[in-house]
């Protein structure tokens, strides 16, 4: 560009520029899908993206991956810059090769401690019209106009995230039985019937009767029979990977596992072509105790102002024992280079104010308290 604007001559002719295949970028960024594409930060717990195969060094080097980022494991997203932390491109011999390789990279690339943009990108990936070609400027505003939900991005084997979830837990036990030190006749009997519970929010749990054939041979192999479907699954992963690899029915896969949860250390999550399940896989008698036990809802928080972002509080619009309409503007908070002001959802009364102007606020961290 410096040369060109010198007045030098580009090395290379409209006519030396040919169409090859077929490219596509997805621009990770750290943002909150479920909530609106709020601003997500802090710090980078985990921080893998899937294995390059392309350069923007190397332009002989096609059909493949490339990650372009300035960010790495271990690092902070802060607030002060926008939300954007990498671009991902595959490049393919068609449009649905490009597809196809864009989801199979997002379902690799590893991001823990902040949310990101990922489920949404997979769910675009997935839409019908947009495998179609039938898009354009108003594709989100015509498809997505209510928001982004979990439900937006079903996917299209369910019984396969639980049939994994199974697999993994299986091999686990497998180990553990092969563990040395224990006495004859007192080691780990590992059985093939299971119960994966898939765990709902709102303690709507489902559960799922499963069959496990044996894990055999280091890759790791087992059919898992799922509601009558047959999963024949092997994979090299081992057991403290979060990204997987490996083959079901003959076709390879790439998914997250994630041992354990706030709120269950228990739980293994599934994430697969941008669908996160939370489940637990217990014994069947363990699933029929488990559907006796009482669910505890969460706290009953309409009484709050919350911040929906991690951010700065530039503004407190309320003090204690005003009057408050709804709609009304309570506070305001900055991230990433955008004000975000937040109204009161109902007429009430100022009880508390629980957070300062210039304090940093987490998620979720109460800001105002109505009486």
């Amino acid at each position: 560009m410096i040369r060109v604007a010198a007045g030098e001559k580009l090395p290379l002719t409209q006519a030396d520029v040919k169409r090859e295949g077929w490219a596509i970028e997805c621009r990770i960024n750290a943002e909150d899908p479920f909530r609106n594409f709020l601003p997500s930060t802090g710090r980078l717990v985990r921080f893998a993206p899937p294995a390059q195969s392309m350069w923007q060094a190397n332009t002989e080097a096609l059909h493949g991956v490339r990650v372009d980022t300035g960010v790495q494991d271990g690092g902070e997203i802060p607030m002060f810059y926008d939300s954007m932390i990498a671009k991902l491109i595959v490049h393919g011999k068609d449009r649905a090769e490009a597809i196809a390789k864009m989801r199979e990279a997002l379902n690799g690339f590893v991001i823990r401690g902040i949310s990101s943009n990922i489920p949404f990108q997979a769910a675009l990936l997935a839409h019908p019209k947009f495998v179609a070609g039938d898009f354009n400027t108003g594709f989100i505003a015509e498809h997505y106009g209510h928001g982004f939900r979990a439900e937006d991005v079903p996917h299209d084997d369910a019984d396969f995230l639980v049939a994994l979830a199974a697999f993994v837990r299986r091999k686990s036990r497998e180990r553990a039985a092969g563990l040395t030190g224990q006495l004859p006749g007192y080691g780990v009997k590992v059985g093939h019937d299971f119960s994966v519970i898939v765990l709902g929010a709102t303690g709507e749990h489902l559960y799922k009767a499963v069959h496990v054939d044996e894990v055999v041979g280091q890759l790791g192999s087992a059919v898992v029979t799922v509601a009558g479907n047959r999963y024949a699954i092997s994979s090299p992963s081992r057991l403290n990977d979060i990204c997987i690899t490996g083959e079901c029915n003959g076709q390879p896969f790439t998914a997250q596992i994630e041992r354990g949860t706030p709120r269950n250390p228990l739980a293994l999550v599934v994430q697969h072509n941008g669908t996160r399940i939370e489940t637990m896989v217990v014994s069947p008698r363990m699933a029929e105790l488990h559907a006796l036990m009482p669910f505890k809802a969460p706290a009953d928080m309409s009484r709050y102002v919350l911040s929906p972002m991690p951010g700065l509080l530039v503004d407190v619009a309320v003090q204690v024992g005003q009057k408050v309409q709804a709609g009304e503007r309570v506070a305001v908070i900055e991230a990433m280079k955008m004000e975000n002001v937040l109204f009161a959802a109902a007429d009430g009364v100022v009880g508390k104010v629980l957070a300062a102007k210039g304090e940093s606020l987490v998620v979720d961290q109460p800001i105002v308290e109505f009486e």
